[in-house]
């Protein structure tokens, strides 16, 4: 472009010589010097005309159009035309590149929080916003801990150690626990990441519940089982054979308690991981319901008044073993916490969205504060009564995921001192035409 310039100035001088020229040979040296001056003004307003425009078009909106121009000047303005064009697609490359980092921060499932050395905000994501309560856009350049100013996010950042993630039980949102690790970065930028780990934190204390449960569980029986044996070996031939068979049958009771969780334990775990039968089985159930009512009978040994109602689909679609699982737990339930002369009810019916099997009892009942907690494993309402009876803490936890696995539902209604009504609801996909 520059040797288009020097080559369009000589020709345009070159042309002035050539009109000059002429000038000077028939009208004289005066008028040839005033015709050159004149070209050469007429040159200057020329670029100075161009030069205004290209001043007025720099003083403008960075969107404004390129002027036109003529003879150079449209050379110029054309590069000046390439250059913006190139810049404004440079500009939207990077603006949708920012975009899309935008909208990848937003979709991250942990909160991101960026804060440069003075610990005010750059940017944050929707995520920490909804961790912190913050508002993404009125609290950039804010402080973040005039922001966050729990005692512990406060000391976390001050301290600056941040090689180990912070534990915070995040005072804003009740029962949330979030993991905030801080990553610095660049010239004096840190990043902040707020990680909502309560569901994780739940399933350990579930776990560790779970762990000393069973323990607890299998210590008294276990303690009972290696006392009566440890002092048989050690001098059976003291003890009267009435005696020694009494302590047995003690033997042989703690066992089969064992042996009752166990059996407990490996029925929820099959079922927590599917591994159980295929859940199309036509069950006939008043066959089953009989079934039940004789294995209740059976527990109560005559203590009870039983009675079964089979008004409902003679058909079930499902697992046998696991509705006679269910429904076994949810009878033996009410034989065990219904005091001697109760009666308990078995009822098989339809209903609007499909069939229930109910099991009312005159039992003690259940205060309301406990039936939401009902089907957590080992938990009791009250853990001397289910020991006395034999209970191992797991049946109700069986009997929902059971209902989970056809599609049903537990209903509990039941008053303190006077008895409970649990119902297995099954849906009307369940039951074959």
């Amino acid at each position: 472009m520059v040797k288009a310039v020097w080559l369009r100035a000589f020709f345009f001088l070159f042309l002035l010589c050539a009109v000059t020229g002429p000038v000077w040979i028939f009208v004289g040296r005066q008028q040839a010097w005033e015709t050159f001056c004149g070209g050469l003004l007429l040159y200057l307003l020329y670029h100075l005309w161009f030069l205004a425009k290209l001043m007025r078009w720099l003083r403008g909106p960075l969107d404004a159009r390129v002027p036109a121009g003529w003879g150079i000047w449209e050379v110029a303005f054309a590069g000046l035309h390439r250059r913006v064009r190139i810049r404004l697609e440079q500009q939207h490359s990077l603006a949708r590149a920012l975009e899309r980092f935008r909208l990848a921060g937003e979709a991250l499932p942990d909160g991101v929080v960026v804060f440069n050395r003075h610990r005010q905000i750059d940017g944050l994501n929707a995520q920490a916003a909804a961790h912190f309560n913050l508002n993404p856009a009125t609290d950039r350049g804010q402080p973040v801990t005039n922001l966050i100013r729990q005692p512990e996010m406060v000391s976390y950042l001050s301290a600056g150690q941040f090689d180990e993630p912070l534990l915070l039980q995040n005072d804003l949102h009740k029962g949330q626990t979030l993991q905030i690790q801080v990553i610095p970065y660049g010239d004096d930028q840190n990043l902040l990441i707020s990680r909502d780990i309560s569901q994780l934190e739940r399933l350990e204390n579930m776990r560790r519940d779970f762990v000393a449960n069973v323990s607890h569980e299998l210590k008294t029986p276990l303690t009972v089982v290696s006392g009566f044996v440890e002092m048989l070996v050690d001098d059976f031939d003291a003890y009267p054979r009435e005696d020694a068979l009494h302590y047995l049958r003690l033997v042989q009771e703690q066992s089969g308690r064992m042996q009752h969780l166990i059996d407990d334990l490996l029925t929820l775990s099959a079922l927590e991981t599917g591994s159980l039968t295929p859940l199309d089985e036509r069950v006939e159930v008043p066959a089953l319901l009989t079934s039940i009512r004789q294995e209740a009978q059976a527990l109560s040994a005559g203590r009870h008044q039983i009675s079964l109602v089979c008004d409902g689909p003679p058909v079930l679609l499902g697992c046998a073993n696991e509705l006679r699982s269910a429904f076994g737990n949810l009878a033996s339930n009410a034989v065990r916490y219904t005091p001697d002369g109760g009666r308990v009810e078995l009822i098989w019916q339809r209903t609007a969205d499909g069939a229930a099997f109910t099991v009312a009892d005159s039992g003690i009942g259940i205060a309301p504060q406990h039936i939401p907690r009902l089907t957590e494993r080992f938990y009791r309402v009250d853990r001397s009564r289910s020991r006395e009876t034999g209970g191992t803490g797991l049946g109700l936890a069986i009997v929902k995921h059971v209902l989970t696995r056809h599609q049903g539902r537990l209903e509990v209604e039941s008053e303190a001192g006077k008895g409970s009504r649990f119902s297995a609801c099954f849906p009307a996909l369940r039951i074959p035409d």
